[in-house]
């Protein structure tokens, strides 16, 4: 997650627990209120085992709102992008990435207040 997010548009890593080689089996992520926990396939198996099976059924998606869609792009420089920058129909500018687990991620950012 670190090649993937950074250390930019103000998210910090309060946390990591090591892999193998130079990945990381898990990670913290906080921005403000906003924390997302991160683990990987291999850490999972070793952690809740019994589940292991259920857990690699599928990618996950993940959709997250932010406040500036640049410093997102800039900072997942190193990631496979599957939706290129669009702009949807409630007034969202997003993208959307493969991370390196292969879990897609779409960032948005709302020019104006999401339609209810």
């Amino acid at each position: 997650m670190r090649k993937v997010l950074g250390r930019h548009n103000g998210i910090q890593t309060t946390a990591e627990v090591p892999g193998d080689g130079d990945k990381l089996a898990f990670a913290m992520l906080q921005k403000g209120n906003v924390e997302l926990m991160y683990q990987s396939y291999a850490s999972a198996d070793k952690d809740v085992g019994a589940m292991s099976s259920v857990i690699r059924k599928g990618p996950t998606f993940l959709y997250v709102e932010v406040e500036s869609l640049d410093d997102v792009i800039t900072a997942t420089k190193v990631a496979e992008v599957v939706i290129p920058v669009r702009t949807t129909f409630d007034g969202a500018k997003e993208i959307g990435i493969k991370d390196p687990a292969g879990h897609f991620i779409t960032f948005a950012q709302f020019m104006t207040s999401p339609q209810k």
